[in-house]
């Protein structure tokens, strides 16, 4: 070792002294006493109490070693028993999208299409003629009444053009890779019957071709122009998203992809308001825009641990619920398709090229098990072809839903991170084996068993606003593989509980390259807490189910308390 480096080395540990020696003299800001505090050490050590100076731990333990550092102005707050988590990490969501939800038709969890139809008449009584109506969150999985009419699996738009004559309605399904589109929104986008299905896309059609109203995958793309008029305000979505992360305990959020040029409007929005959940941002843009724009945006604002461009994001293929993700074999009820290849393999593969230009994770969006193989070896490709260690990179799969058996051990031997969602498992878990059959859904869907017992690191999440933000589904779904209707997904791939802690604390910031500062109560990280109203490691599943966030702690800052 070199000699400066040494110097550095003790100059950094003379100043953590000082630090923590003045620490001790001028008393904590802050301190939690009286409770159940899993720190996520490399011990799971539990502990009574932790204290806080600045946005820092200074001290973790009992409360009588705690309260050592007490001083005239500490705050102290008593947790009468409640558990403390380190501040929980959302692995996989979409910040904009959080926010935007709340501007919208909020249709997560509707029951049926009939109900749909009358949240839109009700939102078309209220708007101007030819004022776009927007809504987000259907699926047909979820619809305990059939509609009057339907195309496969799916809705006409027939009853939804009715009420709605004179304003143009998209509903984007809750997976984000459909939308479904009435009349009116068809004729302003110029869909006819004799417009073509786009390269990985499609225009659903009914029995006389005339386009249905649903647009798979990239057919999306045709209803952009449209949407594009809706311009939300961004200081608005952004402090949406912002409320509703610490309403449900998230201190730190891993954005799935945002585009270039709203990147940049985020950031002058933070330096004027800043956020105080730390963001974490992957830019997913064409090829051309984030060629042009990381040299603008990449890595962290300086002196900013709250705002962090950190990846870049790309989709190979799209959602199992709408026959989008791209399998080896056929879908067990619709044997004419394999799904889709949304983005070409190339364009992928340059992405990738440019995250080792940047210094940046490169991420795919993959669910089908070929959307899966096909990621991986392209990863694989990318670093041969540049002659680097990609074992090291952590680079990521975001889904990684469905795999061939044999694909398995090859995320841990590549060093790949699975971003993947518990509450994926236990909402899809009802129709999976109708898409894909009983043999792939049992050996190769949501498999965190296998994978985590092959090494592989789990980072967990909700892909919020496809699902809601609320971690602990995620956590219930993880732990018990328990599905809406009560049954069991498969539940011998289920993760145990300090598994599933830490996927949502020191897991998750491994997958940011922040576990040095983040994922664990220990002297000299973050002050960031997730505190509940019951141990998530004990309880009973059923008591599991019922746990609530009671207060959000970021940066030493208590931000959010529970009525």
């Amino acid at each position: 070792m070199s000699l400066n480096k040494l110097l550095l080395i003790s100059a950094a540990i003379f100043s953590l002294s000082a630090f923590f020696a003045c620490s001790s003299e001028e008393g904590a800001d802050l301190i939690l006493y009286n409770g159940v505090i899993a720190t996520m050490d490399d011990s799971m050590t539990e502990a009574e109490a932790v204290a806080v100076l600045g946005d820092r731990i200074i001290a973790v333990g009992t409360n009588d070693e705690v309260m050592a550092h007490a001083g005239r102005n500490t705050e102290r707050v008593d947790l009468e028993g409640r558990f403390v988590s380190p501040g929980f990490i959302e692995g996989h969501a979409h910040f904009p999208g959080v926010g935007e939800l709340r501007m919208q038709l909020d249709l997560l969890g509707v029951e049926s299409w009939q109900e749909i139809i009358s949240i839109v008449e009700q939102a078309v009584a209220e708007a101007e003629d030819g004022d776009l109506i927007l809504g987000r969150g259907w699926h047909q999985n979820d619809w305990t009444v059939e509609p009057e009419r339907t195309v496969g699996d799916l809705p006409h738009h027939e009853q939804l053009s009715a009420i709605s004559p004179n304003n143009p309605v998209i509903l984007r399904h809750a997976s984000g890779h459909m939308r479904f589109a009435n009349a009116y929104a068809m004729e302003m986008a110029g869909v006819d019957n004799e417009t073509e299905n786009p390269r990985g896309g499609e225009v659903v059609r009914d029995e006389n071709g005339a386009a249905a109203g649903p647009f798979r995958q990239r057919a999306m793309d045709l209803l952009l122009p449209i949407e594009e008029n809706w311009q939300p305000n961004v200081a608005e979505v952004m402090q949406n998203a912002n409320e509703e992360s610490l309403r449900f305990g998230i201190t730190t959020f891993g954005d799935a992809g945002t585009p270039v040029s709203i990147i940049e409007q985020m950031i002058e929005v933070h330096q004027s308001a800043p956020l105080s959940v730390r963001l974490h941002l992957m830019a997913r843009d064409s090829n051309e825009n984030l060629r042009s724009g990381l040299p603008r945006i990449a890595g962290q604002i300086e002196n900013d641990p709250y705002f962090t461009v950190s990846g870049i994001k790309k989709a190979i293929d799209g959602a199992l619920g709408t026959h989008g993700a791209w399998m080896v074999d056929p879908y067990t009820d619709r044997p004419e398709t394999s799904g889709f290849n949304t983005t070409p393999l190339d364009e992928i593969f340059e992405a990738g090229e440019l995250s080792l230009e940047h210094n940046l994770q490169m991420a795919v969006h993959a669910i089908g098990d070929r959307g899966n193989r096909e990621a991986m070896d392209l990863y694989e490709a990318i670093w041969a072809e540049h002659g680097v260690d990609g074992t090291a990179l952590r680079w990521r799969i975001e889904h990684a839903q469905n795999l061939q058996p044999d694909d398995i051990p090859r995320l841990s031997e590549l060093g790949l991170i699975a971003s993947m969602q518990g509450v994926h498992a236990t909402s899809d878990g009802p129709w999976v084996p109708q898409r894909i059959g009983e043999e792939r859904s049992r050996h190769g869907a949501y498999v965190w068993r296998s994978l985590l017992d092959e090494g592989t690191v789990i980072i967990n999440g909700t892909d919020a606003p496809v699902e809601r933000l609320d971690p602990l589904p995620s956590f219930h779904g993880s732990v018990t593989r328990e599905m809406r209707n009560g049954e069991f997904f498969f539940p011998e791939q289920s993760m145990t509980r300090e598994e599933a802690l830490r996927s949502y604390t020191i897991d998750g910031a491994y997958g940011i390259f922040r576990e040095h500062e983040l994922g664990s109560v220990e002297v000299g990280k973050f002050a960031d807490f997730t505190i509940f109203d019951r141990n998530l490691l004990t309880v009973s599943d059923e008591e599991l189910r019922e746990a609530k966030v009671t207060h959000t702690i970021v940066g030493g800052k208590i931000v959010y308390v529970a009525d």
